[in-house]
């Protein structure tokens, strides 16, 4: 039953990221994903979530495989070690801050990756207003989403 539900979850997310746009960005939601598997399951299933939720947007993009699962296979391997391992203490703000970061680092890898490899997916510009974009959309979430050990 728990599959389902993270299924649906990935489902939705993927969904609801290819047909909302807030001021001309798509959002990334997948990363909230990835982050709530690492925070609430550890290392372990937050990186296969992230490998698995990865590989699955690289599939829709319908570029090279890779990008995608490797970014945020390091989400959710990083949000599990720092966020809910004790190396922080958890706080809403720090929720917030930790989620700007992570999507911000999503974004960068999967587009210095696409550079190096392939070609880049548009003007520097555009890719730093859209990242930043995409982290502030995300981070309110951080608030919500709590580590298993908080509640």
């Amino acid at each position: 039953m728990k599959y389902v539900a993270w299924m649906t979850a990935v489902f939705c997310a993927l969904l609801l990221q290819g047909r909302v746009t807030v001021l001309g960005v798509v959002p990334n939601l997948a990363v909230l994903i990835v982050f709530y598997a690492g925070m609430r399951h550890g290392e372990n299933k937050g990186l296969l979530t992230g490998l698995l939720v990865g590989f699955i947007e690289d599939g829709l993009s319908a570029g090279m495989i890779g990008p995608n699962m490797l970014a945020k296979g390091i989400v959710g391997y990083v949000a599990a070690f720092f966020i809910s391992g004790g190396f922080f203490r958890w706080t809403p703000l720090f929720g917030m801050l930790s989620l700007f970061v992570l999507t911000l680092a999503d974004n960068t890898i999967v587009v210095l990756l696409k550079t190096v490899f392939d070609k880049p997916p548009g003007g520097f510009a555009s890719i730093v207003f859209i990242s930043v974009m995409q982290s502030l959309l995300n981070a309110p979430a951080g608030a919500f989403l709590r580590p298993g050990h908080v509640d």
